[in-house]
């Protein structure tokens, strides 16, 4: 008895609620075209969605990847934007041509990010002075890192909301199947780290809008999460000064080398197709914020 107990466990297929198949489902990207992103957006397209949109503010780039995935799938699967994430008009609009043309978006990343990186307080050697950190950087940071990924989650929870209500669908119940999933982009920064009084802040405050989101979203049947990359070899790592990643960066990391933006956009799939994995995941090749 115990026998065939056991052996019927092993086949049980997976319930349709235990996880968000990425095939055959709508997605956007943002900060598609380049390190996390296209990493992000060449996996999805690799696990088989319907549709991807990619959104980017270098136009080349952004119409090359799509036209690039497209000629590969024979088929347009990918719709490429060009342009400025917190613009509200912008954002309505890439959400009204991708669901023109694909259908309600049920995977979101927001992945752009930029950061602007330096001391919160320094002291002019000629004047004795202190320099505080611009506000106006800043705000900057804090639109791109915080307010941008919070509000595509927000327009793509909506909706859903929106199409659900139309369908006269009320309070997301277990046995449907999860509806929507967005995943934030976090960093290990956000525990604190030297010089990036900003970056870290917007990274730290992507983990409240998040467990918000979730409490929130759930009854219309969406998740999110937040992956916290470790130092990816990215354009945007590769912007810091000569020398920082060997001196500051890889003698804190276990793993002994930058993570390759393959690793986290699987580790991204992973959280999107598993149900279970909820809140936070860490993706830091072992690497801590080291003592000031």
């Amino acid at each position: 008895e115990m026998t065939r107990g056991h052996a019927s466990g092993l086949s049980r297929q997976r319930s349709p609620e235990a996880c968000m198949q990425i095939q055959d489902k709508v997605g956007i990207v943002t900060g598609a075209a380049s390190g996390i992103g296209r990493a992000t957006t060449l996996e999805l397209v690799n696990q088989g969605v319907k549709g991807i949109t990619l959104v980017d503010l270098s136009e080349t780039a952004v119409v090359d990847l799509a036209q690039q995935i497209n000629e590969s799938a024979g088929r347009d699967l990918a719709l490429a934007f060009a342009g400025d994430v917190t613009d509200a008009e912008f954002r309505a609009r890439v959400f009204d041509e991708t669901s023109h043309h694909h259908g309600i978006v049920q995977i979101m990343v927001p992945s752009a990010g930029i950061f602007r990186d330096r001391l919160a307080v320094k002291i002019e050697r000629d004047t004795g002075e202190a320099n505080i950190y611009p506000v106006d950087m800043f705000r900057q940071v804090l639109e791109v890192n915080l307010i941008h990924p919070v509000y595509w989650a927000m327009e793509t929870i909506a909706r859903i909301a929106v199409d659900r209500n139309r369908q006269n669908l009320k309070k997301w119940h277990p046995d449907e199947k999860v509806q929507g999933t967005i995943i934030f982009i976090g960093s290990v920064s956000s525990q604190g780290n030297r010089g990036q009084v900003s970056y870290a802040s917007t990274k730290a405050g992507l983990a409240g809008a998040a467990s918000t989101l979730m409490k929130e979203a759930m009854f219309h049947g969406v998740r999110t999460g937040v992956i916290h990359p470790g130092f990816v070899d990215t354009p945007l790592l590769q912007g810091m000064p000569e020398g920082y990643v060997e001196q500051q960066i890889l003698p804190d990391t276990q793993l002994g080398r930058l993570i390759r933006p393959e690793e986290i956009a699987d580790a991204i799939c992973f959280m999107i197709r598993n149900s279970a994995v909820s809140g936070q995941l860490w993706a830091d090749a072992g690497w801590h914020p080291a003592a000031a």
